[in-house]
């Protein structure tokens, strides 16, 4: 069976081919899915974030052209789902993955009422680029599994081959050099 790679599915999206969506669906719909998943835990909730997602690429290629498609589509779908979780939980707060990394990150990263501009959002992400370029690939994979996908620990710590403890020491020590990273940037927590 012949798989249709990236550079044509992007190709597609350029040339407005409406068989992209059913091409990114069919090879990037589980990737998507699981993002979503670990943010909203709901089924039906992720699978319209999904399909939003498939929207959102339409709209944005062109004018933009990933080189990444996975990535691209990755980050459209994080932040989608990471969208709709806020709109859903404005007033409560739920004990999901999402929920449990942010609240394991609230001591490194200052939360929305300290980040109000976007060039301090800007800065505060190439802070945390430039961190994690510096960290072994082992801790810097774990940390972006968590951080970026939401991934439990039993996920990072299976997919790792290691223990969930050390899965845990692994995330708090990466914390603790994040935090020191951002104050010697300058950066306030």
């Amino acid at each position: 069976m012949y798989t249709v790679d990236d550079n044509e599915i992007v190709e597609m999206y350029l040339q407005r081919d409406e068989r992209a969506i059913a091409e990114t669906s069919r090879k990037y719909e589980a990737y998507c899915m699981k993002i979503s998943m670990n943010i909203l835990n709901s089924r039906l909730d992720s699978e319209e974030c999904v399909n939003d997602t498939y929207m959102q690429t339409w709209k944005a290629i062109p004018p933009h052209r990933p080189t990444v498609l996975a990535s691209f589509l990755g980050k459209i779908t994080r932040n989608l789902a990471i969208n709709r979780y806020n709109a859903l939980h404005a007033e409560k707060r739920e004990a999901g993955e999402f929920a449990l990394s942010l609240d394991e990150l609230d001591d490194c990263v200052a939360g929305e009422s300290t980040v109000e501009s976007e060039a301090e959002i800007r800065m505060l992400s190439q802070a945390i680029s430039e961190f994690l370029r510096k960290q072994p690939v082992l801790a810097r994979k774990v940390f972006v599994c968590r951080y970026f996908y939401c991934d439990s620990i039993a996920e990072i710590a299976a997919l790792f081959k290691m223990s969930e403890s050390k899965t845990k020491s692994m995330l708090f020590r990466t914390r603790n050099k994040l935090k020191k990273h951002l104050e010697e940037g300058g950066i306030t927590i």
